[in-house]
């Protein structure tokens, strides 16, 4: 059996993989918030746990792994769209959830095996939080149930950072009824305009961490083989799930691995709103980039290292899978690459298999190329189609070659190549032979530039 090995951020070392149980292998990601479309960087983990997920079934079978990535569908951030919006919760989680796995479908990646919604486990939260008030790890104030951080000594592991060092460097809400300021919020008063649930504590409504905890333990078990996320859920989200799950269930070791992915950049600076750099999945797919040429720049670097969005590595991507689909047209899959399993298989390595891949390309080893492409969610038929750009452009090639002979004549050839930049600049590839032109749209092909020729 293939030997995986991964990155585990609490044990800060790569560790050989070993499942605990390998006939139910079992692995959890931290899904969004549904109130807005999402943006780039959040398509990042989307994508790396796809691709787990995807090794995972090749080694332990498909029907031996269990893939579960959450809806956080009670939040603040959706009572505050509601409420300066003027629509019902239902109906933003409800529009926005189906926008997240179109999104996420158009970027090649399979469905999870359990799509949770937290609205759907407000009993298993109550009855986890009643749980840690017994065991003198949490504690009631003012209608809110806090999680005593002190309770816990081990808080803090898997950042590496003290409690202290927490308290200094974070924006810890200040509030009257926390013994500690680090201890965080489990179940918080509902007003009549809110969501909220009847609870031993009032009305009221989840914290973000618990959420992630119950639905969890109730799909996967006290214990599960892998959790990943953003680097920027490590703390407080990840930090707060460890303490109150272990403390629940202390039979229970909760996540034994813990995958994280670095950040989003856009041509070398981080995207944000006021640099006028930020975009969603969504936008590349209105803009004409196809979600398969999205996917092939974000498994260009491996999920640890940041990665640079840029312009210039999108029409490459689209480029490379322009060739590989034209050798593999109508090829029917070969045996899967070694070399690409190895590489998958060694934390992740993407980058690697890629460039295996290219290597295949180039030997002109059409089966194994798209075996091994497929592995990594790439030239399937799903994502096909968009390499084929439907557009007539013959009245161009005979105005191309009369230029061109009225050039011969001539000998004044710069009508040519003024006809040809223009081209050029449309993204239209000029194939130029003793028996005419050939003009085949390329990467970054643009009709609207062609009505300037």
């Amino acid at each position: 059996m293939t030997e995986i090995r991964l990155h585990n951020t609490k044990a800060r070392r790569k560790e050989v993989f070993a499942p605990i149980d390998p006939e139910n292998v079992r692995i959890y990601l931290c899904g969004p918030t549904v109130y807005d479309r999402a943006h780039l960087g959040n398509a990042r983990n989307v994508i790396m746990f796809d691709v787990l997920f995807r090794l995972l079934r090749h080694v332990y079978g498909p029907d031996h792994v269990t893939y579960v990535r959450n809806f956080t569908d009670v939040d603040d951030k959706i009572n505050a769209r509601a409420a300066e919006s003027g629509r019902s919760i239902e109906e933003i989680t409800a529009e926005t959830t189906q926008w997240y796995l179109d999104d996420m479908a158009a970027l090649g990646t399979l469905e999870p095996s359990k799509m949770p919604r937290a609205t759907q486990y407000i009993g298993e939260m109550i009855e986890m939080i009643e749980g840690l008030i017994a065991k003198g790890h949490a504690y009631a104030a003012e209608g809110h149930v806090l999680f005593s951080v002190e309770s816990y000594k081990d808080y803090g592991a898997l950042s590496g950072r003290s409690v202290d060092d927490m308290i200094a460097g974070a924006r810890v809400e200040v509030a009257p009824y926390k013994r500690n300021p680090m201890d965080f919020v489990l179940w918080k008063p509902s007003s009549g305009d809110l969501p909220g649930w009847e609870s031993p504590w009032g009305r009221g409504r989840p914290g973000w961490h618990i959420e992630c905890s119950a639905m969890s333990h109730a799909l996967l078990g006290v214990s599960f083989d892998i959790h990943g996320g953003g680097n920027d859920l490590m703390f407080p989200h990840h930090e707060n799930e460890i303490a109150q799950s272990c403390c629940a269930h202390p039979e229970g070791d909760f996540a034994r691995v813990w995958l994280h992915n670095e950040m989003l950049q856009v041509e070398g600076r981080k995207m944000s709103k006021s640099l006028g750099n930020f975009f969603t999945v969504r936008d590349l797919l209105n803009e004409g980039v196809p979600g398969e040429v999205i996917r092939f720049v974000f498994l260009s670097t491996h999920y640890g290292k940041p990665m640079d969005w840029t312009v210039k590595k999108r029409d490459e991507a689209e480029a490379t899978l322009r060739k590989w689909r034209g050798l593999c047209e109508g090829v029917e899959p070969g045996a899967l690459p070694e070399t690409v399993v190895a590489a998958l298989a060694d934390d992740l390595n993407t980058a690697g298999a890629i460039a295996e891949l290219h290597r295949l390309a180039t030997e002109g080893e059409a089966p194994a190329l798209k075996a091994g492409a497929g592995l990594l969610g790439l030239l399937g038929e799903a994502l096909g189609g968009w390499d084929r750009v439907e557009v007539d452009l013959s009245a161009l090639v005979a105005r191309f070659n009369e230029t061109r002979a009225q050039a011969m004549e001539s000998k004044d050839f710069s009508g040519v190549d003024a006809l040809k930049q223009g081209l050029i600049a449309a993204g239209v590839e000029v194939r130029m032979s003793k028996s005419g032109v050939e003009l085949v749209p390329g990467p970054g092909f643009d009709a609207a530039k062609l009505e300037a020729l």
